[in-house]
């Protein structure tokens, strides 16, 4: 998926040319990953390289909206030097920007609200969940992350490129196998993917 050729899934390595990366760099997940807390920054960038992403971690939002070329209202015009980001992963309570006004200045921006932004919080609250979910995040995670939630999102996000699968569906889905987990949401929003999720499964069965 591209938007405007700055956004990709899977960076193509003719992308590349000119940055010093290998053929073999391309093919890696390029994850932006957003938290105040020294210690969730680092646990995540963890879970993310076990799962061999490449990571950039900063510290709030407006350090991420830097990185993007996204500073001072300012709409960036070709991405940023070099390399491309494939996925966001921020938490919700931040002082100076919030996660959720990250997402929002992310999904205004024409150039990068493709870019899928997964929401990370301590606390599990429906109707901050749901606004998330409606402003456009791909996914809300309730704190401690653990690796079987970042596997199962670069999952999904390589299983779309490759086999045209909807992303939330298959995240819901798996949610529904998993039901008992801890950071399994129950909200409207996902009652109601649920339930074309399973009318889609029904009539493909048909």
């Amino acid at each position: 998926m591209a938007v405007n050729g700055a956004v990709t899934w899977l960076r193509r390595a003719g992308e590349m040319d000119g940055y010093g990366l290998s053929a073999s760099d391309t093919e890696e997940v390029h994850v932006l990953a957003v938290d105040d807390s020294h210690v969730d920054r680092k646990v995540i960038e963890r879970l993310l390289k076990i799962t061999s992403c490449k990571v950039t971690a900063v510290d709030s939002g407006r350090r991420a909206l830097q990185f993007l070329g996204l500073e001072d209202e300012k709409e960036a015009s070709n991405g940023f030097d070099g390399l491309k980001v494939d996925l966001i992963i921020t938490d919700y309570c931040m002082p100076g920007m919030t996660g959720y006004e990250l997402l929002k200045k992310v999904k205004e921006s024409s150039v990068f609200r493709e870019i899928p932004v997964v929401i990370m919080s301590s606390e599990k609250v429906i109707t901050r969940i749901d606004r998330c979910l409606e402003e456009g995040a791909e996914d809300f995670i309730v704190k401690p992350v653990k690796l079987s939630d970042v596997k199962r999102i670069i999952d999904c996000m390589t299983t779309d490129l490759r086999g045209g699968i909807n992303k939330r569906k298959l995240r819901d889905e798996g949610e529904d196998r998993s039901s008992s987990s801890p950071t399994t949401v129950d909200s409207p929003t996902r009652r109601l993917k649920m339930t074309s999720l399973e009318e889609h499964v029904f009539s493909s069965k048909k």
